[in-house]
């Protein structure tokens, strides 16, 4: 029981840290995420939280909670996932009741907007270096570059959703693999 308690109280200060670092929102995260489950921590490998991103991308919710999560989940089951969570929203739940008692048109205050527009600068070098690394992780090959290539286009130029960037991909990606054979090869390695 001590031990699993531990676990709990782990989940939520390391989350709660996190949550801390909001600005940016869930991508901006992806670096400090890193840092304290993958390389700190050894809760999650580069993989599995690459793989956690793009499904808390593509469902409901901060990407980053989702990510906390998976990552409590995984730790300590469904009270796990629970507790990491709350770990997450947290520092934001307190930041804003206090924003929303104490501080009448917070955002109009001079000193925020100059405060904002500095955190601005550094959410941008911080989302350009999360995405720089994590391509140099999920584009693999030819055809992961096309891909990319291909969705920014769509993206930034022709105004598509990203909803149908991630449908046709997953479509694409399933399509692929099936002219590969490479559910064939599963299925035989099931059977073995």
């Amino acid at each position: 029981m001590k031990e699993k308690l531990k676990v709990l109280t782990d989940l939520f200060c390391v989350m709660f840290k996190v949550g801390l670092c909001t600005f940016g929102g869930g991508i901006a995260m992806l670096p400090i995420l890193e840092l304290e489950l993958v390389e700190k921590r050894k809760w999650a490998t580069s993989e599995e939280l690459l793989d956690w991103f793009a499904i808390g991308q593509s469902t409901p919710g901060i990407i980053a909670v989702n990510v906390a999560t998976f990552t409590g989940y995984k730790k300590a089951g469904v009270l796990g996932g629970c507790i990491s969570t709350f770990g997450m929203v947290c520092p934001s739940l307190i930041i804003i009741t206090v924003i929303a008692l104490f501080i009448n048109n917070f955002a109009e205050l001079e000193w925020v907007q100059k405060a904002l527009r500095g955190i601005n600068v550094a959410v941008a070098a911080i989302l350009t270096s999360a995405v720089y690394k994590f391509s140099k992780k999920s584009v693999k090959n030819i055809f992961g570059f096309v891909l990319l290539v291909i969705s920014f286009l769509l993206i930034f130029v022709f105004n598509v959703g990203t909803i149908w960037i991630i449908l046709g991909s997953c479509i694409l990606g399933v399509v692929l693999a099936g002219f590969r054979g490479e559910f064939k090869e599963q299925k035989e390695g099931e059977a073995k």
